[in-house]
């Protein structure tokens, strides 16, 4: 029987080591996400989001327990191995767009399918269709110094999901854009998620924009401190 969920904790724990001192980021966390939903984590800074965001991310892996992204235990994964599996599942929005000055609309978008050697035509199809998809038409030439705000993140929801990856994590996606912009960005993301069938994890300290939810998580101290169910949303 398939599962119905993405990401799967089970027992998981993630500590660091300043010299001899251990610093226990998460605790003992077990939680899952729906596959197909607008997941939201929120927590204070210093509650953990970021170590969690890079767990989910297959960026780090934990001390201990048991971590399942899109069916595959990445925590028996070597460092190779994780790197490919990023590289083909997962998608990065963040607030300070992190496009790569030098490329230009259709380049940045185009990256991450050269990263897992997308074949030329099938890249260029889906770089077009992506732009069309975010409403990027006739700026594939600019550099991102030549975008709004609202323009860069379009791009960096495009390069996000060119790959069509199961997972897209946004880490405060919205903080660095005006209110309208932020409305716009943010109905792109629910409009893009339709279409692709893609599940999207937010990051984030705004309650404004939680009222698009399937779930919410709340940490606390490395901890799950409260889960939300929103089966009004959407």
């Amino acid at each position: 029987m398939k599962s119905n969920k993405i990401v799967s904790f089970q027992n998981i724990h993630k500590s660091y080591y300043l010299g001899e001192h251990e610093i226990k980021a998460l605790k003992n966390l077990n939680f899952s996400v729906k596959k197909e939903s607008f997941t939201f984590i929120v927590g204070k800074s210093g509650s953990g989001k970021s170590t969690l965001l890079n767990l989910i991310g297959a960026i780090d892996t934990p001390t201990y327990g048991e971590l399942e992204i899109n069916g595959i235990k990445v925590n028996e994964l070597n460092d190779n191995d994780l790197s490919d599996f990023r590289a083909k599942h997962i998608g990065h929005i963040f607030q300070n767009f992190n496009l790569m000055p030098v490329l230009n609309v259709y380049e940045n978008i185009e990256y991450p399918l050269l990263m897992i050697n997308e074949p030329k035509d099938e890249r260029q199809k889906k770089v077009k269709a992506m732009i069309e998809a975010v409403g990027l038409q006739g700026l594939e030439k600019h550099t991102p110094s030549e975008l709004s705000g609202g323009q860069r993140q379009r791009v960096a929801i495009a390069r996000a999901l060119v790959k069509q990856p199961s997972l897209v994590l946004a880490d405060e996606p919205t903080a660095n854009l005006d209110s309208t912009t932020s409305s716009e960005i943010l109905a792109l993301m629910a409009e893009m998620q339709k279409r692709y069938k893609t599940t999207f994890i937010f990051v984030t300290h705004d309650t404004e924009i939680m009222y698009m939810a399937d779930e919410i998580f709340i940490l606390s101290d490395g901890q799950l401190t409260k889960q939300e169910e929103r089966e009004d949303v959407k």
